[in-house]
């Protein structure tokens, strides 16, 4: 499929109701409504093209910038495109998971990842935590740097409560999955979870909630499952 094709494919999905729960959420005009299910149905037949990707992500379209993400080549996306992709990414589906996911995949991965969370743009620094928070979860604990993650997380403990909205939700899922993907500082994620407590962000006109960190990490403890690692960043 071509990008018109691909264009064409993404209105004939386009749904009213879909459109309505994403403007809920921070989407913007152009886009369809179309559903995660049905962009995975385009997601099988495009498999991966990362020149595709690229070409849908420069539309501008909301859809289309997400199924880039779905379609994108990790392993060939270059540094320069994954900053031109966060620079777009106007609302956290994009930030928090299209560009996020490619980013943790990828040989930038924890280089990036660290340059974003310190920046003032709310989008790009969540970014940058949800790159961290992929990275840790697909990497062995003998390829992670413990020690900055370890400091990440006090840092975390200090000023999750003052950051920007969006940053807060992506620090706190940061503590969950130290807490879950690395065994080693399990035990601090959730010293640090219980510190941090309550985590208030503002979902919009939705019913999503923060999840607590202590409560998530003692889950997957009491699961035995810690320290099992994801084998995607993707769903």
């Amino acid at each position: 499929m071509n990008k018109n094709e691909v264009m064409d494919a993404l209105y004939q999905f386009g749904n009213e109701g879909t459109k309505s729960i994403y403007i809920n959420h921070g989407a913007k005009e152009p886009f369809f409504g179309v559903k995660v299910g049905d962009l995975k149905k385009l997601q099988k037949k495009i498999k991966v093209n990362h020149q595709l990707a690229l070409e849908l992500y420069a539309t501008g379209n909301s859809d289309a910038m997400y199924l880039a993400g779905m379609i994108a080549d990790p392993k060939v996306i270059t540094k320069e495109q994954l900053q031109d992709w966060v620079k777009n990414a106007y609302w956290y589906m994009l930030s928090d998971y299209t560009v996020s996911s490619v980013a943790a995949a990828s040989p930038h991965a924890w280089e990036i990842g660290l340059e974003w969370i310190t920046s003032s743009e709310e989008f790009i620094c969540s970014a940058g935590w949800n790159t961290l928070t992929g990275y840790i979860s697909i990497k062995t604990d003998e390829d992670i740097d413990l020690e900055k993650v370890a400091s990440l997380m006090e840092q975390i403990g200090e000023d999750i409560h003052t950051s920007q909205n969006r940053v807060r939700y992506s620090k706190n899922g940061f503590v969950i999955a130290v807490g879950s993907y690395i065994l080693p500082l399990s035990d601090s994620a959730l010293e640090v979870g219980r510190k941090i407590g309550k985590v208030s962000v503002n979902m919009g006109k939705t019913s999503c909630k923060v999840p607590l960190a202590e409560e998530y990490i003692t889950k997957v403890r009491t699961m035995d499952r810690v320290g099992k690692k994801k084998k995607s960043t993707r769903c």
